[in-house]
């Protein structure tokens, strides 16, 4: 786990310089991040008509991420809180618009505007109170928020993460639900350590057939459901696909009620004690009603 980014130092602190160019260089890094963008553009689904769209790249690096929608033919604005993976990505002069920026205090992005939003291996640092004044839950909180109001109502945002527990992916799918919106969490390749990924899918509104989470890939490339077997534990799910209605507590039932008979010993021992206690009177114990 120590060589996990998140736990070592800030995104911005981490990714200085050295770090930036040497991660941009890395042919290894390169590879894995076409692949992973080529992934989320595909589960994306975006209309297939050839005609452009706004999309919006959340925690873009250095721009490899950036060059598979220009591949595509789509417009991209790119969001990073590394200034030096942000000047990275000038000098390799991506094509897209460039913000420098905390997505742990909204993206300020104007309204209804993004067509679909991607995010790879970067909303898992949200999960880290990397200052005093972060608060995860707030972060996320202002971070699903703002991108459920900048997508097109319909549209999806696909985020590749890394969840270092089961307790961690809970809390960045329970923060998307209650955001408004809709959808879960996509496993490819569940059962294999190396090549496991997982994609929170997303839709902005409330859950439809058209926005039905899509299906992982299997060990063999080929899409398997959630109707397979799949065994193991919660390591080795294939889809989970979350509901935004979420079950009301349940009170207890059969709880014990003081009456007045428990309330005039109470009051009488007190007495003895010699300690100061208000008259008996015919509001002694009565109870009170639910409402004014």
């Amino acid at each position: 786990m120590a060589s996990r980014p998140e736990l070592q130092a800030p995104p911005e602190i981490f990714y200085n310089d050295d770090e930036a160019r040497k991660y941009t260089s890395s042919s290894r890094i390169i590879d894995i991040q076409a692949k992973l963008s080529e992934r989320a553009l595909e589960l994306l689904a975006l209309p297939d008509d050839d005609v452009p769209r706004l999309l919006l790249d959340i925690g873009c690096g250095s721009g490899l991420s950036g060059e598979t929608l220009t591949e595509h033919g789509h417009h991209w604005i790119g969001l990073d809180i590394s200034g030096s993976m942000l000047n990275v990505a000038l000098e390799r002069e991506a094509e897209g618009d460039l913000i420098l920026g905390d997505m742990g205090q909204g993206l300020g992005v104007r309204p209804g505007v993004i067509d679909g939003a991607i995010s790879i291996s970067a909303v898992q640092w949200l999960c880290n109170a990397d200052r005093s004044s972060h608060e995860p839950r707030l972060r996320l909180k202002a971070f699903f928020g703002s991108l459920y109001r900048c997508l097109a109502r319909g549209a999806r945002a696909v985020l590749q993460v890394y969840p270092e527990n089961l307790a961690q992916r809970e809390l960045i799918l329970g923060s998307a639900m209650r955001a408004g919106f809709s959808g879960g969490v996509v496993v490819d390749f569940p059962h294999s350590t190396k090549t496991r990924k997982e994609f929170l899918v997303l839709t902005c509104g409330p859950a439809s057939l058209s926005s039905a989470t899509p299906q992982a890939k299997g060990e063999d490339g080929e899409s398997c459901s959630d109707d397979e077997d799949i065994s193991g534990d919660e390591e080795n799910q294939s889809v989970l696909v979350s509901d935004r209605h979420r079950p009301r507590k349940k009170h207890k039932l059969n709880k014990k009620v003081k009456g007045k008979e428990w309330v005039m010993e109470k009051k009488e021992k007190m007495r003895r004690k010699g300690n100061t206690v208000p008259a008996d009177s015919k509001y002694t114990a009565r109870k009170r009603k639910t409402r004014f």
